[in-house]
């Protein structure tokens, strides 16, 4: 029972960690007033691309930072097609999500063509802090994306509630007309916002080929993205919730891997659909007292 218990909390914590990168990109996106439905192809972008790069240049992290650095360049055309030129938030995210899903499957089969045993990498090694025998080592001994996407958590939280960025950010996501008229550039500041949350998806994303799977392959999202939306819900919009959501989400979906290996006589489906419906129901119990930024989905236009 012991050891049943350390693998799954291992479990949760490395299947929370690209819902954690993801969550806290569509946080930022949010707070500032635009809702990315863009995250399921910025996640796949991300995959793609830090996939890629790291095959030919042999560089794990330069893979990973490659992909966050094209996450940003998406999340800087998401703000020119709804900030800058007002395009539906609803239309514009998920074009974006058409786009990159699109353009990275193209890609991949231009480099790698169809090969038929699947192109792989050797993925990040979990760290070793403590021998594996130990009971909490499995635990402790996770990828160093783990510990950076956990130190995000409090990290977004002090950038959105203590800095000055932060405040402009919630500010055009409450009011930009305000925000305005005191002297702010809503444009810039949701571009930069939009921006910094595309490079965190897209980062999501490189979590999955670089340190989970070392490959790429066409189902390596699974509808991640469209969870972050549910758990920024959960999350009611602050980062310590999302740290909660992700941890649940997580902890579900090791769950019902360890059920499939127990034998249970249940048609694999039910296993495969339980974390999101737990999700569901979550969001179901937590949303009736979400508060959304005041702003959100409302295009802003200068008088």
């Amino acid at each position: 029972m012991e050891i049943f218990l350390v693998g799954w909390v291992a479990a949760t914590l490395r299947v929370a960690t690209p819902l954690i990168f993801g969550t806290l990109g569509e946080l930022f996106s949010e707070r500032s007033g635009v809702l990315n439905l863009g995250i399921e192809g910025t996640m796949f972008l991300g995959a793609f691309i830090g996939f890629t790069v790291a095959s030919k240049s042999g560089s794990l992290w330069l893979g990973f930072f490659t992909a966050v650095l094209v996450g940003m360049l998406s999340g800087w055309l998401m703000a020119l097609l709804a900030v800058r030129l007002g395009v539906n938030q609803h239309v514009a995210g998920l074009g974006m999500t058409l786009l990159w899903t699109g353009f990275s499957l193209f890609g991949f089969r231009l480099i790698f063509g169809e090969p038929k045993v699947p192109p792989s990498i050797t993925p990040f090694q979990s760290l070793s802090i403590l021998p594996d025998s130990t009971f909490l080592g499995p635990v402790i001994n996770q990828h160093g994306l783990t510990y950076v996407a956990f130190l995000l958590i409090p990290l977004t939280g002090w950038v959105l509630h203590r800095t000055r960025f932060g405040l402009n950010v919630r500010a055009v996501g409450e009011n930009p007309e305000a925000a305005d008229a005191a002297g702010l550039d809503v444009y810039q500041i949701r571009t930069l916002a939009l921006m910094i949350g595309g490079g965190l998806m897209a980062g999501g994303g490189a979590f999955l080929s670089l340190a989970q799977l070392g490959a790429f392959t066409y189902g390596i999202v699974a509808g991640r993205g469209w969870v972050c939306i549910a758990l920024i819900i959960f999350a009611n919009w602050r980062a310590v919730g999302v740290l909660w959501g992700a941890l649940i989400f997580g902890g579900v979906a090791a769950l019902q891997l360890r059920l499939q290996t127990m034998g249970l006589q249940l048609p694999y489906e039910l296993f495969l659909a339980l974390p999101y419906l737990v999700t569901i129901l979550a969001l179901i119990i937590a949303g009736r007292n979400a508060s959304a930024p005041a702003a959100l989905l409302k295009a802003y236009r200068r008088e």
